[in-house]
């Protein structure tokens, strides 16, 4: 078993080194933390509505099998779940209960085959963690769906572009009203359809109010579109940095999105509105790739958060983004 009060890590420091940061607000630099706890606090919209704290003071268990690890995630009670090594397994989504942590140990802890659903749960997180080709029958790498308060951190999610867009899913998805979502540090790649909020445009009765998403310093690269999609939602957008995404940021049916320091590099279209979806954008470098987004009035956001400037976001984010924490 794990002593919490002892896995401190260092996060892998490949790249160029982080510019200084320009604060938006008074707060402390969050985001780019070189050293990483099990306590670390969830930031972005994760933050609110009572905050996410996973499985915090629940039992650690330490699983290596996809046996041990559907076992150890059921159930509301809280929890620490650490994943040692790759699992491998040809199946549905396996079911997160609420008040769970998943983290894992390190890069090796990969999930292939079979990816995560948080329905009708609360305090997840999800940290550290790989999860690979899961086939579309399967369900995403990980969807949400009547969820709230996650926090994703510090996870790779990919597929291959080797098939069809219609072989694999979403590798990020939240849809039917989940809310108070954060997905940071985190690498998406080698996919067609990477992250959906909102799964319908006819699904305004439950969505519209909800699907409050931070997606912060994370890496895009090899995506074909949804980077992200956004229906009804509220989506803050900032410190991404984008390498080869054709169709990116989608604000689309009445979404509001803020998006702020990002990078595109051989963009198409890097952020653009369909059926009335509005944006406000400031202080990007959308590297010739089309910004057009009608204006939106999302001007600001309820949390603190530090922004870097565009130009040294490659450096701050690649090779620190993804799986890079080992506790």
């Amino acid at each position: 078993m794990y002593n919490l009060k002892f896995l401190i890590a260092a996060v892998s420091c490949l790249g160029q080194a982080l510019a200084a940061p320009t604060p938006t607000t008074n707060s402390i630099n969050r985001s780019f933390n070189k050293r990483a706890s099990l306590e670390d606090s969830a930031f972005g919209y994760a933050s609110l509505n009572g905050g996410t704290t996973g499985g915090a003071g629940g039992a650690t268990t330490t699983v290596s099998s996809y046996a041990e690890f559907t076992a150890a995630v059921e159930g509301d009670d809280p929890k620490i779940v650490i994943v040692s090594g790759p699992i491998e397994k040809t199946a549905d989504q396996v079911d997160v209960g609420s008040n769970t942590s998943i983290i894992g140990k390190d890069a090796t802890a990969v999930l292939t085959g079979f990816g995560l659903r948080l329905k009708r749960v609360e305090n997840v997180i999800i940290r550290n963690l790989g999860i690979s080709k899961v086939l579309a029958d399967s369900g995403d790498a990980i969807g949400a769906e009547y969820s709230n308060n996650i926090w994703i951190d510090h996870v790779d999610v990919s597929s291959d572009r080797d098939h069809d867009k219609d072989y694999y899913d979403g590798l990020l998805d939240f849809k039917r009203g989940s809310d108070y979502i954060t997905v940071s540090n985190t690498f998406i790649h080698d996919h067609w359809k990477a992250s959906l909020v909102g799964h319908s445009n006819s699904n305004e009765d439950e969505d519209k109010g909800h699907l409050h998403v931070t997606y912060a310093n994370n890496y895009w690269f090899n995506i074909n579109s949804r980077g992200p999609s956004v229906r009804f939602g509220t989506a803050h957008i900032y410190n991404n940095y984008f390498l080869s995404v054709s169709d990116g940021i989608n604000t689309r049916i009445g979404a509001q999105v803020l998006v702020e320091g990002n990078t595109w590099v051989d963009g198409k279209k890097a952020l653009y509105s369909t059926d009335e979806g509005y944006a406000v954008e400031r202080n990007n470098d959308f590297g010739g790739a089309k910004n057009e987004a009608e204006e939106g009035t999302l001007t600001s956001v309820d949390y603190d958060y530090d922004l870097i400037e565009a130009s040294a976001v490659e450096g701050a984010v690649v090779g620190t983004a993804g799986q890079t924490l080992v506790f």
